[in-house]
Parts: structure tokens; C-alpha cells; sequence
């Protein structure tokens, strides 16, 4: 096997010295990386302590870049090489869930009393889920009255007024159960698990009542969703990534994984000399199904609620290759932005076009970090 270290971010930071027990961790453990961001408190305000990025491909006898399929055990170690290499000291941390291992399901039911909703809720959960309900675990959240409000249609809101609003997410065990093994390989305890998509939304969104789409580009999917008034109305995975792109690469110019991979991060979809136009070209051919399929999600959704999308954030390690934020607001007829994450925290000043460019990856850990702080109070 390569030396994994090898395959460690050059994007690492050992900000500040503190050690102290409010430093809370956010793990993002991705299908070709693993993300981490520690934060801690000062004055009420998050701080930025360290964050770092390592490839998991290597640990599994893959190439930089590519998907894998990890064990508990190999994911544990390539945990504990990157909380190394990042000099990470906190302890309390927050796990990030793949939205592929979960289903999330926006449901209208009777307004009856809480235990009577709890009986309810998993006897409606069987509509949606189709696997055992013993192979899942749920989970739900009521939405507050002032929020559905602004989920519905005044067409919707005429045979809805005597409903409430859940939102039901499900969660396979085998997944919960891989991850709690990975964790007692660590010196972590994590007091929560989080699908991804409501970790990058916390980070990346601004509160607002208007529909925002996020576009997650991950290696081996990319995730959509579209959060209205704080809320994740929609969600679909396009099965695309990255990787299709290193792999469009290698294919069509005759070369390694590992130097498709290579020559992505450098050139992206940024056209140049006759070198960069070639990978410039094969690039944006695999990132149009990404495109076509997330706008055509736009538009439906927009004709189905009668409301338009006022913006799309683009989030995930896909989402920092160059040229990509230009090529992607010529798919879009709405305002198209980059995550910025770090923005919600405090950092040097001298590594704000460091935090800024590297942000988009960064997304579910800083969310994780951030709602893990927020339990100290």
C-alpha cells in the first residue's frame, strides 16, 4: 500500500495553541476523503483551531481521488493519521452520516397531541421506507407552525390548516454500527450522528425564508437539496462525481488515474493552451449529466410549489475545481455562489483566501463542529 501520508492535504492548520476542554471536533468521512474541523469558543464566538483533509484511496489500494468502500478498521486508522497530522486535541466530536445510508421524508399529518404523533410516526414511516422497519433507525422533528407556514402553498395551505409538518429521516444500523466501531478505535466520543446535508446547509446557508438549492459534489455522488425557511424540502442523489471526471480523463488522453486525477486539480475546466483545452473539454462533457440533472430538479421544483430557487451554493471537494463556479452559472438562470463555511468562524486574517478557497470541502465538518459547540452552551 502507498504511504497513506502521502495523501494528506497541504490545506492544514495548526492555528492556535489551546488545549482546552471546549475544543469540540467535526468528522466528515466522505467516499474518498476524510475532513476535519476543530473549533472552540472565545468570547461566544466560534474559533477556528485546525482543519485538515486526507485521501482515502491509498488505504485501500486506490488511487487519490477514487470512491472507496473502507472497512471500519482502515477508516479508523486514516482518522487517526489525519487528527495527527492535523495536531487535533479535542475529544467531543460530531460524526457526519452519508445521505446514501439514510432516507429523508417531509410528511403532513393530523395535529394530534406529541404521543400520539409518536405512535403515529412509525406506522406512516413504513409508506416511505422500503426496507424493514428493524433495519432502520428513526428519527423526526416537528416543524414549528411560523416555519411550515412558509413551506406551503396558499393552494396547499386550504386543506392543510389542522396538519403539522414532520420531518422523518432513517438511518440504516448497519451504518450507525460501523460508525460507533470506527469511533471506539479512537480517542473521540461523539455525542450525535448527522446526515451530511443538514451539516453543509448549517454552514453554508445564511437563515432565510427564500428556497436555496445546494449542490454537493462528492467523488462518487453528488447530492442535491433545497432548503427553504431552514428546512430541507427536496433532496436527490445524481450519480455522478468527481471521480467521473478523473476516470473521463484517464480514459480519453491516454493516461494513469493517478495523473487524470493530477492534471483535474490543476487545469479543471479552466480552457488555456492546447494541454488544458483537451482536459478542459472531457471535463465539462462529464459534468453536463451533473448540470442537466440538477437544473432539471431546479425546474421541477419550482413548477411544483410554484416558487423559485434564489440561489444555488455549490459545496463538496468538486466544488473547489477551477473554473467550475463560471462553468455552473451558465446552467443556472439564478445566482450561483460557492459555500464559504469558514466565514462563520474566526480566523487569521492572512488566511482568509486559504479558508475562502477551501471552504467548499469543508462544509459538513464545520456544520458538525458548529452544532457540537453549540451543546456546551
Amino acid at each position: 500500500m502507498a504511504n497513506p501520508l502521502s495523501a494528506v492535504s497541504s490545506i492544514f492548520g495548526n492555528l492556535f495553541a489551546s488545549k482546552g476542554p471546549e475544543s469540540v471536533l467535526g468528522v466528515d468521512i466522505g467516499s474518498s476523503s476524510i475532513k476535519v474541523v476543530q473549533l472552540r469558543r472565545k468570547s461566544g464566538v466560534p474559533v477556528l483551531e485546525t482543519y485538515g483533509e486526507l485521501a482515502l484511496g491509498p488505504y485501500g489500494n486506490l488511487e487519490i481521488g477514487r470512491a472507496t468502500n473502507l472497512t471500519a478498521e482502515q477508516i479508523a486508522k486514516a482518522l487517526n493519521d489525519v487528527m495527527r497530522e492535523a495536531n487535533v486535541t479535542a475529544t467531543g466530536a460530531a460524526f457526519s452520516i452519508p445521505f446514501s445510508s439514510s432516507l429523508i421524508s417531509l410528511l403532513e399529518l393530523p395535529q394530534v397531541s406529541p404521543a400520539q404523533l409518536a405512535q403515529m410516526i412509525p406506522l406512516e414511516a413504513r409508506k416511505y421506507i422500503p426496507v424493514a422497519m428493524n433495519e432502520v433507525t428513526l428519527d423526526w422533528f416537528v416543524i414549528p407552525v411560523e416555519e411550515a407556514r412558509y413551506l406551503s402553498t396558499e393552494k396547499e395551505k386550504e386543506g392543510t390548516a389542522r396538519k403539522v409538518s414532520v420531518l422523518l429521516v432513517a438511518i440504516h444500523n448497519d451504518t450507525l454500527a460501523k460508525y460507533r466501531d470506527i469511533i471506539k478505535a479512537t480517542k473521540l466520543s461523539s455525542s450525535f450522528f448527522e446526515i451530511e446535508i443538514f451539516s453543509a446547509a448549517r454552514a453554508a446557508l445564511e437563515q432565510g425564508i427564500a428556497p436555496v438549492m445546494v449542490l454537493d459534489l462528492g467523488a462518487a455522488t453528488t447530492k442535491l437539496y433545497v432548503v427553504e425557511y431552514g428546512i430541507v424540502r427536496v433532496s436527490h442523489i445524481i450519480n455522478r462525481g468527481g471521480q467521473d471526471v478523473t476516470l473521463a480523463l484517464s480514459r480519453t488522453l491516454g493516461v494513469s488515474v493517478s495523473k487524470a486525477e493530477q492534471m483535474k486539480r490543476e487545469m479543471g475546466v479552466v480552457p488555456g493552451n492546447d494541454a488544458s483545452k483537451g482536459v478542459s473539454e472531457t471535463a465539462l462533457l462529464s459534468l453536463e449529466y451533473i448540470f442537466s440533472e440538477a437544473n432539471r430538479s431546479l425546474l421541477n421544483y419550482e413548477r411544483r410549489f410554484n416558487k423559485n430557487i434564489s440561489k444555488v451554493v455549490l459545496v463538496g471537494g468538486g466544488a473547489v475545481m477551477k473554473g467550475l463556479l463560471e462553468v455552473s452559472k451558465k446552467h443556472f438562470e439564478t445566482e450561483v455562489v460557492l459555500g464559504n463555511p469558514f466565514a462563520k468562524v474566526e480566523a487569521p486574517a492572512f488566511l482568509e483566501n486559504v479558508l475562502r478557497q477551501a471552504g467548499p470541502e469543508f462544509s459538513v465538518a464545520t456544520g458538525l463542529a458548529l452544532r457540537k459547540l453549540s451543546e456546551l452552551g
